[in-house]
């Protein structure tokens, strides 16, 4: 974080101190969780709908922060703001982001696939300097300025991925940070039962290049070819286009794509009259598209296409529960791919397993909770993908929970009879039945929505190796 005092954050934030609270006295970083926060900190009081953060503000200032960013009084210092200290959060990183002109800013958003990109785009621009990204998912209006607050006076690059629930959602991200360069992956069905449509959803994920600034400002929008919705995003934004894709008018494109008996794919990265390449560390041959947009803006920014190709190749998942692949000493290989779930990436990653499991001994064994937030089409899509899981001849299929009950009902009206398919109610029923059935040779894919908490079932089953250490394979 940059220098700021606290009389700096209340300029910015439009608050006032309080109860000790000194304006001289140095912020060195902002958290808002209690447990991260250390000496020097800003406290930033959230209220959730489970937690409020003014609840824990002692605790905070107990632990160094040097004052608490607040709604209403904490019985310390605090800069108290007339509104929603989440709403202040987004006014103290667009001031402290002014402060760094330097800073180019790059945006991601997609209805699968953001983090992953994220992580490749800040492997490839930490080539061409000190970048910030953020960990994991933090891509909402509490989690997209925490990461602009983390530059520095030494970072040259940002990047920023934006998630969206509701119509406005990522404008508003937008005008904390707004990006130069901006991706949009894809247009699915995540968030269908909020938007009600994929034309609806398309709309939200175009905010992102509406944004940016025009090509003659140096504006890039960065989209996929491949994707109907999204290349049809090149009428909304002032920037100037560049497609990636497998698509032949793709800017930077992928030639000669094959995928591995390991899931993992190799294909020629083409762009600007070079080729390269390229071997995917990552598993899917969904991640193509991925490493195309990350692959597609660096080189916008200058990093050569023989480093791009390169350091693609060397990148490994940099955040958890993301098709991580671990083999257990008991030769059973589980794809944790629990960390979220929408029905695109649902058919991603069964594919993936289906090819995981015809180059493998044993069998291929699906987990599969729920898909949240599909709305209307919750029963459809769940029953389209036990069809699916069926097409793709899956030997055996666990469906986990009340709510994913259409997965059972799709499969078995597809075929999957008898103890090919079975339907339990909770987490701990599902470990009971793969932790009795797995053996040697299977590979097991853990997946669903992030509320339904399935990943405690994936880390359960990697910790089972009869005394061994599970590896992550490489």
């Amino acid at each position: 974080m940059i220098e700021m005092t606290l009389s700096d954050v209340a300029a910015a934030t439009g608050g006032q101190l309080e109860d000790g609270a000194l304006g001289p006295a140095l912020v060195t970083g902002v958290e808002f969780d209690s447990r991260s926060v250390g000496a020097g900190g800003l406290f930033v009081a959230v209220a959730g709908d489970r937690v409020d953060g003014h609840d824990f503000a002692a605790d905070a200032l107990r632990a160094g922060a040097v004052a608490v960013l607040a709604a209403r009084p904490v019985g310390g210092p605090a800069v108290i703001v007339g509104g929603s200290p989440v709403e202040a959060l987004g006014r103290l990183a667009h001031a402290a982001l002014a402060r760094l002109p330097g800073v180019d800013v790059v945006g991601v958003t997609g209805s699968a696939g953001k983090t992953t990109t994220k992580d490749l785009l800040a492997a490839l621009l930490a080539r061409l300097g000190p970048t910030v990204a953020p960990a994991g998912s933090l891509n909402t209006e509490i989690g997209y300025p925490h990461t602009v607050l983390r530059c520095t006076v030494d970072t040259r690059y940002l990047v920023l991925e934006s998630g969206a629930r509701r119509m406005g959602d990522i404008t508003a991200l937008c005008r904390i940070a707004r990006p130069r360069l901006a991706a949009v992956l894809n247009v699915g069905s995540a968030h269908l039962g909020e938007f009600g449509s994929r034309e609806a959803i398309a709309a939200a994920k175009s905010e992102l290049v509406q944004a940016l600034p025009a090509a003659a400002a140096g504006g890039v929008a960065v989209l996929n070819a491949d994707d109907p919705l999204v290349r049809a995003m090149s009428t909304t934004t002032p920037a100037r286009i560049v497609l990636f894709g497998t698509a032949t008018d793709a800017d930077v494109r992928a030639a000669d794509v094959t995928v591995g008996p390991d899931g993992r794919a190799s294909y020629t990265l083409v762009g600007g009259g070079q080729n390269a390449p390229i071997r995917l560390g990552l598993v899917g041959e969904h991640q193509v598209s991925n490493s195309l947009a990350a692959a597609a803006i660096a080189l916008e920014l200058g990093l050569p296409l023989p480093a791009v190709a390169d350091t693609i190749t060397a990148a490994t998942p940099a955040s958890r529960w993301r098709m991580e692949v671990v083999e257990r000493s008991d030769g059973v290989l589980l794809v944790n791919d629990a960390y979220n779930a929408n029905p695109e990436s649902m058919l991603a990653a069964v594919r993936t397993l289906a090819g995981l499991g015809a180059a493998r001994p044993g069998r291929s064994i699906a987990v599969l909770g729920p898909m949240a937030e599909l709305g209307a089409a919750t029963e459809r899509e769940h029953n389209a993908l036990g069809r699916s899981v069926a097409a793709l001849g899956i030997d055996r299929l666990i469906v986990v929970g009340a709510d994913a009950g259409g997965i059972y009902d799709g499969a078995r009206a597809a075929g999957m009879r008898g103890e090919s398919s079975t339907h339990v109610p909770d987490i701990a029923a599902a470990a009971d039945v793969v932790s009795a059935d797995v053996r040697s040779g299977d590979v097991v894919l853990v997946k669903a929505s992030r509320s339904v908490g399935l990943e405690r079932l994936a880390l359960d089953l990697a910790g089972r190796t009869d005394g061994g250490a599970a590896e992550v394979t490489p």
